[in-house]
């Protein structure tokens, strides 16, 4: 018989044991191993039944052994300590408040993404991105950056992976109870809960209540429209993660965006919390802040009321970063126009905001865009004074992909900046390979090492021996067998296998072979099956008979992605035959909790996606700090941190005259050979001792150069010292006088900006065209109603091509020489230096100027000369 509701009831803890609970409630647990183990040795065996959870741990200990531990006076000496621990962590000065300028720094930002993944435990993300936002917050903890985190709390979170007898992927949502989970209510000081409300059309309210997860100093406000006060419709909004159509989408796009800030403004209210002077939107998905920002500062809801729309959006741009993980247009959220027109007028309407200009924020109005569809990531840019993609070559295609939001201006020149992700070290490590570093220099700088990161090495692992790291290797991928062995004979109980049929998973998998892991989202670009591409060849080489070579897989494809089932399915069917199940296994269900696992016991780390299209593939940075070597095509990070001896670089065929299946073959068979060819037989290249030295070499240097780089420390800091710190300065500086000025000036400019134009250039050479030797330039511009202070005359000028276009472009200001003359014509006059040899070429161009801009293409405004058929080749003029 089945219950009709579900409820936990929660163990009464004695008096002596209470601290447990404020541990279990700081979800540090689960990147501290010290309290882990407290929490491990509270019972073994139930800790392990609860999937190391400590609130199930708590809630489902007997009652006599809490009472013998209230008794046992050594458990509550490590218990006393641990506390103290905790309160030193959250309460002592960290990095960011020793920072040079702290004072300067932002005194919070709110953080905004639409999943976090902080612990298996709390299972609200489904994968890259959201395991990107728990690792920002983790590190932002570490480092003391007053973050506010901001989300939505998934009563189904995402779901649960099993497969049929057919290798089939199945779906199951087990409803979360939040009881069971380390979040509490944000309560009024009445003992009400904190809520927000947004209206929607037809007289209708949504209405989400605030649970706050503490992610160390962090605080992550989840938004949970399952309340009794909403219809059914609205109860379903925060139902599940990346599920639903189009209107359910932007139901959830809203409650994150503008409930977010509105749930941020509670909870500052109610804490004390400084109010955050920048806002973070972690992709497109929260875009919505941003209005309901501009809605609070032309209703007079914040303190720095009293703006029109134009000031506030200047004023809300200022304060504002947009980061994008998208690699290609199909990624981005699109709505329809009169779909989202619907939610912001009438009864929806936010006062204040027109519905015109919430609509022209995402319109696609660039050549090819579609005017009948809303953009997210377009309304998140254009709310944004400051944006970046996650790596560098991710920036480059950022800038690409988004460049027509900056008509005229070279692809290098859009204002998307990249910051390349990091992991953080203290979750993903393996504390065995904590060990070894912490024997070499001290368990307290191997911490802060992991932490704060910036030192160019790790210089401690060039000191262990070959041996040590071996032999930690070889426990790693014991480990990773034997936890693949459980899982995998899981999996096939699942889909329906008897015991009589199970007996080979016991030898699945061989502790001494050679060991490649993937594992990430099934989405077509990532390409799991790229390594079925020729079966035979495949087989040679998980059954060679001295250099056997195993592969670990595991991933998700979307509820709604048949495509992605089906190269699950084909891999399963291959991972199947008895003739190499022993080599290759898919692993369902993958997550935070098997991933743990999974990085540090593999040898390598495959990644084969179509390049560019991984923005940043972090998942490798996992592997790397646990000592696993990465065999990836060159695409997001390891495009720039590949360096011959950290691992290998599969080459790929993308350029133009290769269709799919030929680049494919290609790449498949480069994978193969390198597999063969270089990494088996360097893994199986044994000196003396009977060690692979030149692998274990090779192992050294990827913890010692990879280690500090691929740290979310550095990657924190990064954001705070080129992004958040820039912009909290800019919303200092726009009060709204100067937001209101700001505003006008734009408006004048874009309104005059046809009356701007290049006219005659003349340069004149000082002696022959010599490197070292220098132009004199003269330039007429016609500024129409504008004056010489609203723009920047400027010579652009370097190597050209074929096509006569500017290379690698050096920049100088030219200087205005008097007034008008009698047509009203400007002269601006400037020296260029020939500093290049070879063909050289130069151009003049007219760009606005204000000390408030962040870029000088933030407008999309450029004067160029009149086009001409080709430069004048040999003539000055």
């Amino acid at each position: 018989m089945k219950a009709i509701r579900r409820f936990t009831v929660r163990t009464v803890l004695p008096e002596q044991l209470q601290p447990l609970h404020e541990l279990a409630l700081n979800l540090r647990w689960s990147w501290h191993p010290e309290t882990r183990e407290l929490f491990r040795s509270v019972d073994p065996g139930v800790w392990e039944a609860v999937g190391e959870d400590p609130v199930r741990l708590l809630g489902e200990v007997p009652a006599p052994r809490l009472a013998a531990l209230a008794a046992d006076r050594r458990f509550l000496r490590r218990l006393g300590d641990l506390t103290d621990d905790l309160a030193d962590y959250l309460g002592a000065p960290r990095w960011y408040q020793s920072a040079p300028a702290a004072a300067e720094l932002p005194a919070a930002i709110a953080y905004f993404s639409p999943e976090y993944g902080i612990a298996a435990a709390l299972p609200q993300y489904s994968g890259g991105l959201g395991i990107l936002a728990g690792d920002h917050l983790k590190a932002a903890s570490d480092l003391g950056v007053p973050l506010i985190g901001v989300g939505l709390f998934y009563r189904h979170g995402y779901f649960r992976q099993s497969l049929s007898r057919d290798g089939w992927q199945q779906e199951r949502y087990p409803l979360l109870d939040p009881d069971e989970l380390a979040v509490t209510l944000l309560r009024e000081p009445d003992g009400t809960p904190g809520k927000v409300e947004l209206a929607l059309p037809a007289g209708r309210t949504l209405t989400a209540r605030i649970w706050k997860a503490q992610v160390g100093r962090v605080p992550l406000l989840l938004l949970d429209s399952d309340v009794e006060a909403n219809a059914a419709t609205e109860r379903d909004v925060t139902d599940r993660l990346y599920g639903g159509g189009s209107e359910h989408r932007l139901l959830q796009e809203m409650l994150l965006g503008i409930g977010g800030v509105r749930a941020v403004r509670t909870f500052c209210r109610l804490t004390g919390h400084p109010a955050p002077e920048v806002f973070h939107t972690n992709e497109g998905h929260a875009g919505f802040l941003g209005i309901e920002r501009i809605r609070e500062l032309v209703a007079g809801d914040a303190a720095e009321a009293g703006h029109d729309f134009g000031a506030a959006l200047e004023a809300v741009r200022a304060g504002t970063l947009f980061t994008t993980h998208t690699p290609v247009p199909a990624g981005i959220d699109r709505f329809e126009a009169e779909l989202v027109a619907r939610h912001f007028s009438g009864d929806a309407a936010l006062r204040g905001v027109p519905v015109d200009r919430v609509l022209a924020l995402g319109v696609e109005d660039w050549p090819g865009g579609d005017p009948k569809l809303f953009n997210m990531a377009a309304m998140g840019l254009r709310l944004a004074q400051r944006a970046n993609g996650v790596s560098t070559l991710h920036g480059e295609v950022s800038r690409t992909m988004f460049g027509a939001l900056w008509p005229g201006f070279d692809t290098g020149e859009v204002p998307i900046a990249s910051i390349t992700n990091g992991v953080h070290a203290p979750t993903w490590i393996d504390p065995a390979v904590v060990r070894l570093g912490a024997a070499r220099i001290g368990a307290e700088q191997a911490e802060t090492a992991m932490t704060v990161g910036g030192a160019e090495r790790w210089h401690g692992v060039e000191q262990i021996s070959d041996e040590e790291i071996w032999e930690v290797r070889g426990q790693l991928r014991t480990q990773l067998v034997e936890e693949a062995r459980r899982r995998l004979r899981a999996a096939w109980r699942d889909r329906g296998a008897g015991d009589a049929e199970l007996g080979w998973t016991a030898a699945a998998l061989d502790p001494e072979v050679l060991t490649i892991g993937f594992a990430r989202r099934v989405p077509s670009y990532k390409r799991l099956t790229l390594m079925l591409r020729d079966q035979e060849r495949l087989r040679t080489l998980l059954l060679n008979p001295t250099r056997p070579v195993q592969i670990v897989v595991a991933g998700k494809a979307h509820p709604a992605d048949d495509g992605g089932k089906r190269l699950i399915q084909q891999l399963v069917a291959f991972a199947d035959d008895p003739a190499v199940r022993h080599r290759i296994v898919f692993l369902p269900d993958y997550d935070m909790a098997m991933a743990k696992h999974l990085y540090p016991g593999c040898d390598v780390w495959l990644n084969n996606p179509l390049r560019p299209l991984e923005a940043c593939g972090t998942s490798g940075m996992k592997a790397a700090l646990n000592g696993c070597l990465n065999l990836s095509v060159l695409d997001g990070w390891w495009d720039e941190w590949y360096d011959g001896r950290n691992g290998w670089a599969i080459p790929t065929a993308d350029g133009p005259g290769f269709d799919e299946d030929q680049r494919d073959d290609i790449e498949a068979a480069a994978l193969y050979d390198l597999i063969e060819h270089q990494v088996a037989a360097r893994y199986y290249e044994r000196g003396p001792g009977g060690l692979p030295h030149r692998w274990i070499a090779m192992v050294r240097h990827t913890l010692a150069t990879l280690g500090p780089k691929v740290l979310a420390g550095r990657m924190v800091r990064e954001y705070v010292e080129q992004l958040y710190a820039p912009a909290a300065r800019a919303h200092r500086r726009l009060d709204a006088p100067g937001a209101r000025e700001l505003a006008h000036w734009k408006a004048r400019v874009r309104q005059a900006w046809s009356g701007v134009a290049v006219g005659h250039v003349e340069a004149a050479v000082a002696e022959a065209a010599e490197l070292g030797t220098s132009l004199a330039l003269r330039v007429q511009v016609t500024l129409g109603t504008l004056a010489p202070e609203d723009v920047e005359v400027q010579v652009v000028s370097g190597t050209v091509d074929e096509r006569d276009r500017i290379r690698e472009a050096e920049l100088q200001t030219l200087k205005p020489v008097g007034g008008p003359d009698l047509a009203g014509c400007h002269r601006y006059e400037g020296t260029l230096q020939l500093s290049r040899t070879g063909p050289f070429g130069y151009t003049v161009r007219v760009l606005p100027t204000h000390p408030l801009l962040a870029s000088p293409a933030e407008l999309g405004l450029v004067a160029l000369p009149p086009e001409s058929a080709g430069m004048d080749a040999g003539v000055l003029r």
